[in-house]
């Protein structure tokens, strides 16, 4: 076997780490931009409020989903390297 190489299993491990880590991300980012529109619609917002409280939800959705993404596949990194 060549050692260099990553087994069958890396390579499905990792894959099944980076789709985790994209449904993630997605579900978090949606979670964030759903509470942004829920505090437009419990404050009954219009106008140029309701368009900055839904942009500013959808940036903080954005990055936290972001986060997330960076946050899972570093840690998943980190383990492999480890060995655990």
């Amino acid at each position: 076997m060549d050692m260099g190489r990553e087994s069958r299993w890396e390579k499905d491990a990792m894959t099944v780490e980076i789709v985790f880590a994209l449904v993630t991300a997605a579900v978090l980012a949606a979670v964030v931009f759903a509470a942004a529109w829920c505090l437009v619609q419990a404050f009954g917002l219009s106008g140029s409020a309701e368009k900055s409280a839904l942009v500013g939800g959808a940036l903080l959705g954005a990055v936290a989903g972001v986060w997330r993404l960076v946050r899972v596949l570093l840690r998943f990194d980190v383990q492999r390297r480890t060995g655990h």
